[in-house]
């Protein structure tokens, strides 16, 4: 067996663990998915599914986005929530449309804009219509109620907060008693404002998305947070009224990377 000397030794270990960084922040961070699950149901009985898919910032329809719909096309939820920057730019429409091809057509669908889609310049009215088409409502400070499992349920979609003209009055303006009320806000910060227009209206749930998780954390130190964050990064904020769940997100936005900040899908069964 062949000895190798001390100094061979530090300079492959040290070219060994930038080689697993760059995998890390490159690949894993990025490719490999990290399923959430979470109950929140208060009862037993007629639990409903939401799956929430955040800022997958679609440039092309890769293994990972074909493993994703394939997971949620067997997990078949109740309801599918995608919160925000679906794509950052209107030439990448059909891209959007070839993802949502993946996606079983009878699963019921809501979708909020994010801020790329407002920088982007994308044709709200054409994305509409394509949501539309693969059974998905995109909701600009609208709500809608659905009935599932003998109970009753409203979306409340707020337009973003960074790009468009977030307004929960307005999308919750004469909105349906529902037995469940919950809310899909792009940027998080926006929560600070439900809770002081939300009134007496009780929200059981808001999810929300923007952060990336920082997209390099540190320790649980984000460096850098897009306009939007407020004081939130990512998880659980529940200390307090409306409960919120931010997610990292599918995508990356500006730099291609992740580190510390693994990219995510949430199920919640509420």
């Amino acid at each position: 067996m062949t000895k190798i000397s001390r100094r061979k030794f530090i300079k492959r270990t040290i070219w060994a663990s930038i080689g697993l960084f760059l995998l890390d922040i490159f690949w894993f961070e990025k490719y490999m998915i990290k399923w959430k699950y979470f109950d929140i149901s208060t009862s037993e009985n007629n639990k409903i599914t939401i799956v929430q898919l955040s800022d997958l910032h679609l440039k092309k329809v890769n293994n990972t986005h074909k493993s994703i719909a394939e997971k949620i096309n067997k997990l078949n939820p109740d309801v599918l929530c995608i919160t925000g920057d679906a794509i950052d730019e209107n030439q990448n429409v059909e891209v959007l449309n070839s993802f949502l091809k993946l996606l079983d057509h009878h699963i019921k669908k809501y979708a909020i804009t994010g801020n790329w889609e407002y920088w982007g310049k994308v044709d709200l009215v054409k994305m509409k219509a394509l949501y539309h088409s693969h059974n998905c409502q995109l909701l600009i400070n609208e709500s809608h109620q659905l009935s599932i499992k003998e109970r009753t349920m409203s979306i409340i979609g707020i337009d973003d907060f960074v790009g468009g003209n977030a307004n929960f009055k307005k999308a919750a303006k004469n909105l349906p008693s529902s037995d469940l009320h919950i809310v899909l806000t792009h940027c998080p910060q926006h929560r600070d404002i439900i809770k002081k227009e939300k009134g007496d209206l009780k929200i059981d749930l808001v999810l929300s998305g923007h952060t990336h998780g920082g997209q390099i954390n540190i320790l649980g130190y984000a460096p850098f947070k897009p306009r939007g964050s407020g004081n939130y990064l990512s998880g659980w904020y529940n200390k307090t009224q409306p409960i919120l769940y931010v997610s990292k997100g599918i995508g990356t936005s500006i730099l291609p990377i992740r580190f510390g900040a693994r990219a995510e899908v949430a199920i919640f069964e509420v």
